[in-house]
């Protein structure tokens, strides 16, 4: 059976490339940003077509078995970033080509069984192959990371951002799903609920948006101190969540600056 998310929308890799690079051109001051991610983002579609791509094989969802195949597409990653990267990414781009493959297998499970937003390297790469379980069919087998609302019902991952769309014609206001950080797949959550700790009382959740960012806004808990972006796609309708959150980092700088955590830094670090 084929795992399919519960909102039908999803972006290609190439929609999300074409979306940085435009939205590089429109906001300078995220301008470097966006560029190295849209670098990135060629990478992974790299390394998802060839996962896609290879002749009698399909994911098992053990990633303990999977690595042969996979493993040797690291590289590739590494290459890209170290070519794009910050001072500190293309260090320890330099520092993983060195590495041995048991080493490199080390760090890949370490993530997917105890994810971190702070691994960049193992988070990047292991999104195009999560994604690609997602559309095989390969639940996962050896990543246990707890069940609840909050959290992805495929891959237990925690989420990168919210978004609102509207999933039929005739309803007035959008419907709110959360973006799994790790396979990219979404689900229905409630609209007005903390995506962290499940605070349901509109006295303890606010919102915070900047003009030049409409469509995005910062949704955030005073109970657990945490915040999660949220793209409006009602508002509009050609925004690429995974990429318009990254674009709308000032906001991040405002929430922090206010003393809320992220629930999922993104790949930029933000």
């Amino acid at each position: 059976m084929v795992w399919e998310s519960s909102s039908k929308r999803k972006e290609s890799w190439d929609a999300l490339i074409q979306r940085a690079d435009r939205l590089a051109e429109k906001y300078d001051s995220v301008k470097e940003l966006l560029l190295f991610y849209a670098k990135l983002l060629c990478a992974q579609k790299e390394i998802y077509e060839r996962l896609r791509s290879r002749k009698g094989w399909l994911p098992s969802g053990l990633l303990e078995e999977d690595l042969t195949v996979v493993r040797v597409m690291m590289p590739e990653l590494l290459r890209s970033i170290e070519k794009s990267g910050t001072a500190s990414l293309v260090e320890e781009a330099k520092l993983l080509l060195q590495a041995s493959d048991d080493e490199i297998d080390r760090m890949l499970l370490e993530q997917w069984r105890a994810p971190s937003d702070a691994s960049f390297f193992a988070k990047a790469f292991l999104q195009p192959y999560a994604r690609w379980l997602a559309e095989s069919g390969a639940r996962p087998i050896d990543r246990d990371l707890g069940e609840g609302e909050n959290h992805c019902p495929f891959c237990g991952g925690p989420p990168q951002l919210s978004f609102l769309l509207n999933k039929e014609a005739t309803a007035e206001s959008g419907n709110r799903d959360l973006l799994c950080s790790t396979c990219l797949t979404s689900w229905p959550f409630r609209r007005v609920v903390c995506a962290n700790c499940g605070e349901e009382r509109p006295s303890k959740l606010g919102y915070f948006q900047s003009p030049e960012y409409e469509h995005v806004r910062v949704e955030a808990c005073d109970t657990c101190r945490h915040y999660i972006k949220g793209i409006d796609l009602t508002r509009l309708g050609l925004a690429v969540p995974l990429v318009d959150e990254v674009a709308a980092a000032p906001l991040d700088l405002w929430a922090q600056e206010h003393g809320y955590t992220k629930i999922e830094l993104n790949l930029v670090g933000l």
